[in-house]
């Protein structure tokens, strides 16, 4: 019997009217963007569907947007389909909440205010301009998890932050640890290492004061067993336990996004469909160059993805 996976995007994926059609036309997933706005306290909604960019893409902003969207649109799947459960679900750094809320561990409510704790951590965690990452291309993990080490073993920290697929790995650390490495990994053979546009140095060890000031918030919060295996981002395995599903949430601050080893172990399971639940389709391009070749990928964003997932006999 072929298996299922609900998997949710992460930081990278917002932009400025995500979800408004969800909450113009699916009362479960309005329901969700006004719980959030009552969470924080601030319209929430209002900045996902008309923005302005500049403060949508504030990491204590993106966190929570990024969130909610992807629970509205799981709502409003749920509102149509309430038989529909996947086998395992997973989330890309941030995604990992939403996926979370998905299997019934942690509160809406309370994973909002998380990830806003969360974003706004991160971002004080290096003073700006400080830290930074790049995409490296066409590289193996092993010859560049070397180059990191030789640059971090010469006083400037950096490392692979997201294995996000097949030649493509982030890596993440001090300014000039990130610009060393990746002069270093073009000589060595990448094809290509590219800046990226973030405002600090995401899963590092640089990243460890956030990962202790999380670590006390997470403790006021109920999290309970996960009712659907949750594969986690620090070791590519499932995980249903409360306490070890908190425990991951700290690492995964400050640890490499296994993103590829988590789509390769779901597939060895069984999985034959991926649906990417949230805003973009940053995985579903990812989880195209992973998963073995006749494995169903969708994407579903607004009202009119989420039909044609429900009309296309994907979810049985």
């Amino acid at each position: 019997m072929s298996k299922v996976a609900f998997v949710f995007p992460g930081q990278g994926s917002q932009f400025v009217g995500m979800g408004r059609s969800l909450a113009e036309q699916s009362a479960a997933a309005r329901e969700v963007f006004e719980r959030a706005d009552e969470a924080l306290g601030f319209s929430l909604s209002s900045l996902c569907f008309e923005g302005p960019e500049e403060e949508l893409r504030l990491t204590v902003n993106t966190q929570p947007a990024i969130l909610t969207t992807s629970v509205a649109v799981l709502a409003a799947l749920r509102e149509q389909r309430p038989d529909v459960a996947p086998d395992y679900v997973a989330g890309h750094s941030l995604g990992e909440y939403s996926a979370l809320v998905a299997a019934e561990s942690m509160a809406f409510a309370d994973a909002v205010k998380v990830v806003r704790a969360r974003g706004q951590f991160m971002e004080e965690a290096v003073p700006a301009g400080q830290g930074a990452m790049a995409a490296v291309l066409g590289m193996d993990r092993q010859a560049l998890q070397d180059v990191c080490e030789t640059v971090t073993a010469s006083g400037h920290p950096v490392q692979p932050a997201n294995m996000n697929g097949p030649g493509q790995i982030v890596i993440s650390g001090t300014a000039e640890g990130v610009r060393l490495a990746g002069e270093q990994a073009k000589a060595a053979g990448a094809k290509r290492v590219l800046p990226l546009n973030v405002s600090g140095p995401f899963h590092s060890s640089l990243m460890q004061p956030a990962a202790e000031r999380l670590k006390g918030v997470l403790a006021n919060i109920d999290v309970k067993d996960a009712r659907v295996p949750v594969v986690a981002n620090v070791s590519a395995r499932p995980e249903t336990a409360a306490a070890a599903i908190v425990d991951n949430l700290v690492k995964q601050v400050a640890a490499p996004v296994l993103w590829e080893d988590s789509v390769r172990w779901m597939a060895e399971q069984g999985v034959t469909t991926f649906v990417e639940i949230g805003p973009g389709k940053v995985l579903a391009g990812l989880i195209k160059k992973i998963a073995p070749t006749g494995t169903t990928i969708v994407s579903v964003q607004d009202m009119e993805s989420l039909h044609e997932l429900l009309n296309g006999g994907v979810l049985c």
